[in-house]
């Protein structure tokens, strides 16, 4: 299975600017998973949003493929 083949249904995104960057969390409420992310502020809301939810499905998947292996 891919990371890509995670499906999320909702995420909810927050921005913060702290100093010279932004950082962005992504929540699944579903699962309960969180991740941060920081970036340059150049990037796009639209941009961090979808890097964002790329980045907590594979963190999602990751744990996944590891309780399959246990």
């Amino acid at each position: 299975m891919e990371y890509k083949n995670v499906k999320l249904r909702r995420v909810y995104f927050e921005f913060h600017q702290v100093g010279r960057a932004r950082k962005c969390v992504a929540i699944d409420p579903i699962t309960g998973r969180e991740i941060t992310m920081v970036c340059a502020p150049g990037y796009s809301v639209s941009t961090l949003k979808k890097m964002a939810a790329r980045k907590l499905a594979y963190v999602i998947w990751k744990e996944r493929e590891k309780r399959r292996q246990t």
